[in-house]
């Protein structure tokens, strides 16, 4: 009778523990697909943007940075400077603030398993840096003999912030070296 109850219990006890194993309910479960989401993206992919309301109200004035290219700090600290971002106004809606901010704390660097967002975190040893330009890692990929002097002076391309003058790809979340066409 017992070997009875036992054959019958076990297949049951066996379905709900594999259900509970590969269950990704709550935070972690969420947090876990956000970083596999970076997974096999190649060595110079970050995931693009991929919420409406952050491309929209950031991309309005300058290009939607991919969040993986910052930690969640930086993205926090920049938030937190909106109505003085880099010499503009930015007027936000607390509504709309807290839907961006959710977004790129969720999408951050070091939620992001790309080689690239593990590089930057890396390079910034724990530093809060506001500006994707001015991260150590992009510095590094930007000091080529290759790049000709002035290059992010030339009007075409305005500043070392302005990716998609010469990434034209960026916007994608590429930014292969092969993919580079510096403008004139």
């Amino acid at each position: 009778m017992q070997r009875v109850i036992l054959l019958l219990t076990l297949p049951l006890i066996i379905c709900l523990g594999a259900g509970a194993a590969f269950s990704d309910h709550g935070e972690n479960g969420r947090q876990r697909q956000r970083y596999q989401e970076g997974r096999g993206l190649g060595e110079h992919r970050v995931p693009p943007v991929n919420n409406p309301l952050y491309r929209q109200q950031c991309g309005e004035c300058h290009m939607a940075y991919q969040p993986a290219l910052l930690p969640a700090a930086s993205w926090e600290a920049i938030l937190a400077k909106l109505p003085e971002h880099f010499d503009d106004q930015v007027n936000l809606s607390s509504q709309d603030r807290a839907a961006v901010a959710a977004y790129l704390r969720s999408s951050a660097a070091e939620y992001c398993d790309c080689k690239i967002s593990r590089k930057i975190i890396k390079s910034l040893r724990g530093d809060t840096i506001l500006r994707i330009s001015q991260v150590p890692y992009i510095l590094h990929k930007h000091e080529y003999d290759d790049i000709p002097a002035g290059a992010f002076a030339r009007k075409a391309v305005g500043s070392r912030g302005n990716c998609l003058a010469c990434h034209t790809t960026a916007n994608q979340g590429c930014y292969s070296e092969d993919l580079v066409r510096i403008p004139r």
